[in-house]
């Protein structure tokens, strides 16, 4: 009796006596053969980008982007499919005409892209360099009255590194090992090279806003990352209210960055013709995500909800492939994949394609916050409750390696058994790690089971994260159609399971 008792307990301890999910492997040999062998994403996402262009938020690519997706859903027989006002986010910007090159001490067109809100120059104009060569805001006095009608530079420091490393990657068995051993009790190593960052940041902020007032005609800035014709190009003036066009800001390759740098310090001057054209939307500021649904027809659970989705806004430097065509393209996909092999699900199954999130997650935290949320606790309210899961992918084209699971263990050893049909392709690490940077925290906030699912880096880091590389020919199509298939996978097991998923 005594050994008959106590081998239950060990094996519940350790996970292998957890209760046994009813997976439904014939629709799961259905779901795979529609995503591996009959997929569309690769159609879906060029609706996304090449035909749509940048989806910067409340730019026409974005709303072009937007309805283009709302349609396709209804399309498919999903109902409430819309584009829903979340609040007020703010004005839109695109740009329309965009010229820069030394002209002197001799003509080199220049690589580099215009940051948004950048006010333009009334045609083409011509500019001498000023290099700015300070330690502190405190040197900016130095410069006063110098500034006119010039364009402005930070002197930088550092040097461009042989890049010995291959631009793109994929999880290896020890980093996929490792991410599985984390552990959340363990101490974290504090990032001091952060406070060096957030000085430097602070410096190049002071300098832009002293040229501005100066009456400089532009700022041209870099890192070490631009490089190899490849220039990280985001905001031109911080997330607000009224967004205000600023100063002409230009994100400048650092190779030709300090060509111009090495010329200034030898006494050589240096004259660059710039033209920006950009066009301001001021009429529709309210905020948009879309949404539409797969009804339940579980009379007792069709008020329950399994939702999935991904960020619809992009950056203006290219069209926003891997940052997030891709992942709304996927889950776009998923809905497809289920719609096409018939699935009848118990909850209600909807889909969010979310803006604003590329300047700090508006378009989640405002829908959380307007349907979920109770606001005198903070957590979340009745209608949240009835959400079991969101589930949501915003880390490029890579492949599904498994998922984090937000310190949530309880979820663990049934996201173990969803994985298992999946494990030949390469999907099956968990971890309890937190990820961060993405909608599935609007959600984790208030205390509802939100999941990032854990992706191969491929280029994400090193070449077409909020870069002018971020387009459709740096996909892995077949990367996407493994997502596609497992995330579909997920959201039937979720609709079908007779509970909903555990909250932390």
């Amino acid at each position: 009796m005594r050994k008959l008792f106590i081998i239950p307990l060990l094996f519940l301890a350790s996970g292998v006596f957890a209760q046994t999910e009813n997976l439904d492997m014939a629709m799961m040999a259905k779901i795979r053969d529609e995503g591996m062998n009959h997929s569309q994403v690769m159609e879906i996402i060029f609706n996304l980008t090449d035909a749509n262009g940048p989806r910067l938020m409340e730019s026409p690519g974005y709303f072009k982007a937007a309805n283009w997706a709302k349609n396709k859903l209804a399309s498919w027989g999903l109902v409430n499919a819309n584009l829903e006002a979340w609040g007020k986010w703010g004005k839109g910007w695109e740009l329309e005409k965009y010229y820069l090159a030394m002209t002197s001490p001799y003509y080199e067109p220049l690589i580099g892209f215009p940051k948004t809100f950048s006010k333009g120059t009334n045609g083409l104009t011509h500019g001498d360099v000023v290099l700015i060569d300070i330690r502190d805001s405190a040197g900016l006095s130095d410069y006063h009255g110098k500034l006119k009608d010039k364009i402005v530079m930070l002197k930088r420091n550092d040097s461009l590194q042989l890049g010995f490393k291959p631009d793109a990657s994929r999880y290896s068995d020890s980093e996929l090992t490792k991410l599985a051993a984390f552990d959340p009790k363990a101490p974290v190593t504090p990032n001091n090279q952060m406070s060096g960052f957030a000085t430097a940041a602070r410096l190049l902020q002071a300098t832009k806003k002293f040229a501005e007032q100066e009456g400089a005609l532009g700022m041209i800035t870099t890192t070490t990352r631009n490089s190899d014709g490849t220039v990280f190009v985001q905001n031109g003036i911080p997330y607000n209210a009224e967004m205000l066009p600023g100063m002409n800001d230009i994100s400048l390759a650092y190779e030709h960055f300090m060509t111009i740098q090495r010329l200034l310090q030898h006494q050589i001057p240096v004259s660059l013709d710039l033209e920006l054209s950009a066009k301001i939307f001021p009429d529709d500021q309210q905020g948009y995500n879309v949404i539409a649904e797969i009804p339940g027809t579980d009379k007792n659970l069709k008020d329950q909800l399994v939702m999935i989705g991904g960020h619809l806004d992009s950056w203006q430097g290219s069209t926003g492939a891997t940052d997030n065509g891709a992942g709304s393209a996927v889950m776009l996909e998923v809905i497809r994949i289920l719609k096409t092999v018939g699935v009848k699900p118990r909850r209600t199954i909807r889909i969010a394609l979310w803006g604003g999130e590329e300047t700090g997650l508006h378009g989640s935290k405002n829908y959380v916050k307007n349907h979920f949320t109770d606001t005198a606790t903070k957590k979340f309210n009745a209608a949240g409750d009835k959400l079991s899961v969101y589930l949501n992918l915003d880390n490029g084209t890579g492949k599904i390696r498994g998922i984090y699971l937000q310190g949530n263990a309880a979820v663990k050893p049934i996201f173990e058994q969803w994985f298992q049909p999946f494990h030949d392709l390469g999907a099956s690490t968990l971890t309890l790690q937190n990820t961060g940077g993405t909608d599935h925290l609007s959600f984790d906030a208030i205390g509802l089971p939100g999941f990032q699912f854990i992706q191969d880096p491929m280029e994400y880091g090193s070449r077409t994260h909020h870069s002018n590389m971020d387009s459709y020919d740096h996909l892995s199509s077949e990367d996407m159609k493994q997502a596609a298939t497992i995330i579909a996978s997920f959201v039937y097991d979720a609709a079908q399971r007779d509970e909903k998923l555990p909250r932390k």
